[in-house]
């Protein structure tokens, strides 16, 4: 039988953000496979799949992680929520690095972190063999090895979260914390005003704490002095735009050059 080289699961994104390399990414929504492709020929650092509010589907991103695997960026995909179920489908379909929402206590980080470690160290169920991870059994010592590139971001978007940010961040197995504006400045009372100057204040402590304690810190901002700014605070891997709202602008600009 022929085998492959595990050099084949190398998570450059992993390490990236280990070393405090900067990784621009773009939020997907759209859920196609063809729109993943172009998104991966631009060269941003990172594409997330968004299976929390996006349509994707298990069918949808596998086809997705599939037309992006020759190019640069690297696929980040979001689940519906941090359940072991969830987990264990995104893995098995070959995705190494997950971006779970709704995080709000380093109790909770540490069940995700779990439902992503084979046992004895987690629970993760037993099927990569015959999955695209293992590639089908073509990586057989897969399980021994997974691990070291597979990649935990946890979103921390309420207040809850932020209290228990450092229990949080402090979680064995936690590679980085994502802090989502949208949900967070709704709960902190600022609906639909993400750069409310309380919510924009809550953001720097959250960014600047958690590079403090030796974590890699992410969010989302479509504004660019707001994803400049982020930055300018140490976080290491942002969404710098989403496929809809540039393709709904491109759109736009397109037809008003022709209409007055």
């Amino acid at each position: 039988m022929t085998e492959l080289n595990k050099e084949i699961l190398y998570n450059p994104f992993k390490h990236a953000i280990k070393n405090h390399q900067l990784q621009l990414g773009l939020w997907m929504d759209s859920a196609t496979a063809v729109m993943a492709e172009i998104a991966a020929t631009a060269g941003y650092d990172w594409l997330l799949f968004d299976g929390e509010h996006g349509p994707n589907t298990v069918q949808n991103i596998y086809g997705q992680l599939q037309a992006i695997e020759p190019y640069h960026s690297h696929a980040i995909v979001r689940p519906l929520e941090g359940t072991r179920a969830n987990i264990k489908q995104l893995l098995d379909l070959g995705a190494q690095t997950l971006l779970v929402p709704m995080v709000e206590s380093g109790e909770q980080a540490e069940n995700i972190y779990k439902s992503m470690c084979y046992a004895p160290k987690g629970y993760r169920g037993v099927g990569a063999s015959v999955a695209r991870a293992g590639r089908w059994n073509r990586l057989p010592d897969y399980m021994e090895y997974c691990q070291e590139n597979l990649c935990l971001l946890v979103q921390v978007e309420s207040r809850k979260g932020v209290e228990n940010l450092d229990d949080i961040v402090k979680t064995p197995g936690v590679d980085g914390v994502f802090f989502g504006p949208a949900d967070l400045s709704t709960d902190m009372g600022y609906l639909g005003n993400a750069n409310a100057p309380e919510v924009m204040e809550t953001m720097e402590y959250c960014v600047r704490r958690t590079t403090e304690l030796g974590k890699a810190a992410g969010t989302i901002a479509s504004d660019v002095n707001v994803a400049k700014t982020f930055i300018q605070w140490g976080a290491t891997f942002v969404a710098i735009g989403a496929d809809i709202l540039l393709y709904n602008e491109a759109l736009d600009h397109c037809l008003a050059q022709f209409r007055k």
